[in-house]
């Protein structure tokens, strides 16, 4: 099996670089899973050989907590402090992107279980037309929209639950999209990956069995205008209704953490797979999001063999979003979400099931770029033994990049 996953890549290489050069084919890095808005600054060597752009963007927030049975907390943090380097090498062909983290929650070392963690992507594509990009490195899978979408390009100050508990986030691997967008007729992207299945960064004990992630994305009216299937809400007021229906299912072979590609790591490995459907929907200044995502697993529970009484899990269940805004015509705009969380059967005395609605504020300066968001949130936990809670918390978050 692993010969033929091997030989379906040599030959999709194979007929990816066979492909004729187009005469002034622009290179655009927006093609890449990222959104922008500003173009950062950069540099561009005499002999055009040489690419070099830098963007940074940073996340500043404070918020009043409120769980049940706890006394009431302010947090302020910086939740997010990312650089980013993308540009070119020897030929516009050849793009390369680099994104590094900084803040103490991105690079994950407050977990004993983890080290410092800067390197979010670096990987090189290349482009031989303006269809096709062949990647090689770590970046984001092609998984569900949300996760997809920059955290800076967000409408409320944070992904939803499931995205949270269901995203397959970050690996290392050979990344093939093929992209087939066209303003005002139906198009589609292709895209691809197979990976190591261990996640961001991975350097412990390596396994033979690897992810393969597979994706359909349908424009039934169009692309949106701006790339704007790369960021939520209407920013762009689309003139005309604009829809995007996307699947994607990922095989994570042989994983070793709770939720694949992240999660704590289990004490034997499993076969997980994944299940990620989104709808979205824009039309001037309106816009809807819709998702629903499920994590498989034939044998969710994970036992020590030292100390039986010791076990872990994979989250085996669904989750759904649903998320509608409206931008007013002076730039603010209202948004609201609810997300419910089940577990599966197998462990729902392990896990509660959960149901969340946010409420939001924006004031977009620079489109996504320099924006103020004010949010409150109300999340339910409702336990089998009845042991149910409601926590609370009111956010107040200033973005900003370039």
């Amino acid at each position: 099996m692993n010969f033929k996953y091997f030989l379906f890549i040599f030959c999709l290489l194979f007929f990816s670089f066979s492909f004729s050069q187009e005469d002034g084919n622009n290179i655009k890095l927006t093609a890449l899973p990222y959104y922008n808005y500003g173009k950062g600054v950069g540099l561009t060597s005499p002999d055009s050989l040489f690419q070099f752009n830098i963007r940074f963007r940073m996340q500043n927030r404070i918020s009043y907590l409120k769980d049940e049975d706890k006394d009431a907390a302010y947090e302020a943090a910086i939740r997010r402090l990312r650089l980013r380097f993308d540009g070119y090498v020897g030929m516009p062909e050849i793009v390369y992107a680099i994104q590094l983290s900084f803040s103490e929650r991105d690079v994950a070392s407050g977990n004993k279980e983890e080290r410092i963690n800067i390197i979010r992507d670096a990987i090189v594509f290349y482009r031989p037309d303006k269809n096709w990009n062949i990647g090689f490195g770590q970046t984001k899978l092609p998984g569900n929209r949300q996760r997809i979408n920059s955290s800076g390009a967000l409408q409320l100050t944070d992904r939803s639950i499931n995205n949270a508990m269901f995203n397959i986030d970050r690996d290392f691997g050979l990344h093939t999209y093929y992209l087939n967008e066209k303003t005002n007729q139906f198009s589609y992207n292709i895209k691809t990956a197979i990976s190591t299945g261990e996640g961001r960064n991975w350097t412990q004990e390596s396994d033979n069995g690897l992810a393969y992630t597979g994706k359909v994305e349908l424009f039934p009216f169009g692309a949106f205008e701006g790339n704007g299937s790369l960021f939520e809400g209407d920013i762009t007021r689309e003139q005309k209704p604009k829809l995007m229906l996307s699947g994607a299912y990922h095989f994570n072979e042989k994983a070793r953490r709770t939720r694949g590609t992240v999660g704590t790591l289990l004490f034997d490995q499993k076969n997980i797979s994944s299940l990620l459907l989104d709808a979205m929907f824009k039309y001037q200044g309106w816009s809807f999001q819709a998702a629903y995502l499920s994590r498989m697993n034939n044998d969710p529970i994970s036992v020590n063999p030292d100390d039986n009484t010791e076990t872990t899990y994979v989250f085996k269940g669904m989750g759904t979003d649903a998320q509608l805004s409206y931008l007013f015509p002076t730039n603010y705009e209202v948004v609201g979400r609810y997300s419910y969380q089940q577990p599966h059967s197998d462990i729902e005395n392990l896990h509660p099931t959960t149901n969340q609605l946010s409420l939001g504020v924006s004031k977009y300066i620079w489109e996504h770029a320099l924006k103020l968001q004010a949010e409150v949130t109300n999340t339910q936990l409702d336990y089998l033994n009845n042991n149910d809670q409601s926590n609370w918390y009111v956010r107040f978050q200033v973005e900003i990049g370039i």
